[in-house]
Order: structure tokens, then sequence, then C-alpha cells
């Protein structure tokens, strides 16, 4: 068990009284060069190639077993270890990370509000020289009932009012007016909530007061009655709305991982199209 007793959703001046605690791990998941120019103090570094396969028609799906079992041990993590994640696009990436530690059965993790642009925007401070953990033997298997669904289950549950599907893409891609892949539209029922939504763009993209996106997502019917199934295209943009969901104390919050590239991407699978309203009186 952690001797660390931090809150799911972290603020930067919290974090920074933390910094150097024996368990504590700060996990920065950015492209490399971003990490170079500037990153938390203590802060060790994770590209956000590797938490993912990258392998078609599901890129998105967790890397395998032996690949995901090294980058844990390289990482530096212990059973005891408390994670905190952040990146610099307001929570994507650190929401996938969370829940790939939640895939794992490792329950001990922060997400850091508004990342690396709320760190600066406090006026704490950076370093520039990278940090190497210690790697450990840390031995964790993929939780068989982790939060995670496949596309069989997807197609068994999607009509089933005990369960919703939350489309985190843009909405031109929920209507079918942006094509990323064979088919293009939703799945049929999703709810529509861009990842975005949840962000306050004025606040160095922190979350914006939680009760506000709960009464959003009370109006689309995401409810924390249902087992509420997120995605993408690929479980990046929804790893933030899979956080969210977790935050917000859904208790049978999932993720499809292999998102709309997969089902995009199989003849077989049911779509929906909607059309922007064509007038203001339809807009309301």
């Amino acid at each position: 068990m952690s001797t660390l007793k931090l809150p799911l959703l972290l603020e930067p001046h919290i974090l920074e009284s933390y910094l150097y605690e024996q368990n504590l791990l700060v996990v920065e998941i950015t492209r490399a060069e971003q990490y170079t120019c500037g990153h938390i103090p203590s802060s060790i570094h994770i590209s956000p190639e590797q938490l993912v396969s990258g392998t078609p028609p599901a890129p998105g799906a967790l890397p395998n077993t032996p690949k995901l079992k090294a980058l844990i041990q390289q990482i530096g993590l212990s059973p005891n270890t408390h994670v905190v994640a952040y990146d610099d696009e307001g929570g994507g990436w650190a929401g996938r990370f969370i829940w790939t530690l939640d895939m794992l059965g490792h329950s001990y993790s922060s997400f850091l509000n508004g990342g690396i642009h709320a760190w600066v925007g406090s006026n704490l401070p950076l370093e520039l020289n990278p940090n190497k953990p210690e790697p450990t033997d840390y031995n964790l298997e993929i939780a068989q009932h982790g939060p995670n669904v496949d596309k069989t289950y997807i197609l068994q549950h999607y009509q089933d009012p005990t369960h919703c599907i939350w489309d985190a893409r843009s909405l031109a891609e929920y209507q079918g007016l942006k094509k990323t892949d064979t088919k293009s539209g939703h799945i049929p029922g999703a709810k529509h909530y861009e990842w975005t939504q949840a962000l306050d763009q004025n606040n160095y993209l922190k979350l914006r007061p939680l009760d506000n996106i709960q009464a959003e997502l009370d109006a689309l019917n995401i409810t924390k009655d249902k087992t509420v199934i997120t995605h993408c295209r690929t479980h990046h943009r929804s790893g933030l709305t899979y956080f969210v969901g977790k935050l917000l104390g859904f208790p049978k919050i999932k993720a499809y991982a292999g998102s709309w590239s997969e089902w995009g991407n199989d003849m077989q699978t049911p779509i929906e199209t909607t059309q922007p309203p064509t007038t203001k009186q339809e807009a309301q």
C-alpha cells in the first residue's frame, strides 16, 4: 500500500510540496522534445507510442504483455508507488496512462490538473536534466476484468439500455462529415461529448467545474447507473473522458481501446450518421 494520500485530481501547488517523496513517481507522457525543453523536477518521460500497440486495425490497443511489463519495470514502478501522470495537451495521454495502470491493477495514481501548462502557469520551477529511474522487477498482469471492452462486447451491448457508448471524438467525426477510416459516423446510439468540452481553454486546460460537466453528461444520459464505455479513434482522446468518468465516480466506466479505428474499418459493424442543423431554428 502506498504511504502517500494524494487525491485523484491533483493541483500543481499540491504536487510541488510532494515532489521528492520516496514513493512518488511523476510521469510525463509527451514527445521527447517537449520533455527536454523543460519538465517538472524529478519527473521521468515516456512517449505516447509506448502506451499503444500501434498495430492496425486497432493501433490504440494495449501493447503486448512483454512490452507492457518492460515499460512498467523500466520506469521504476513498485507496489507502493504513487504515480502522478501529466502531459502537454489537456490530459488525453495522462488519462490513458491512468487507464493503463487500472488495467494492470495498480490503483495508486493521480492526474495533474492542467498538466505542464498549469504547472508553468502557476510559476512553478522546471528542470532540463532528464531523470532516469531505477528499474524494478514489479510483475503485473493485464486484468481479465479490467476497464476495457472489445468489439464483440460492443456488438452485444450497444443497444442495451443498461449501457451507454460515450463518443469523445470531434462532432464532425461523430456526424460522419469527417472521414478518418473506411467508414464514417458513429456507433448506433452513441452519445457525443467531445473530450475538449471538459477542459477550460482559459485556465491552462484544467478541467472545468465538475458539477457543470456532470450536468452536461446527465443531460445526454451518460449517467452513473449505466456501464459507460468511452472511445475516440485510438483511445487517446478518450483517455481523458475515461478519467473524467472515473473522477466523477462512475462505478462502471470502461473504454473501448479498439475505438473507431477498429469499428470504422470493419465492414460488418453497424454505424449511424447525423447531419448538422441547417437553420438557426433547428439548432435550438
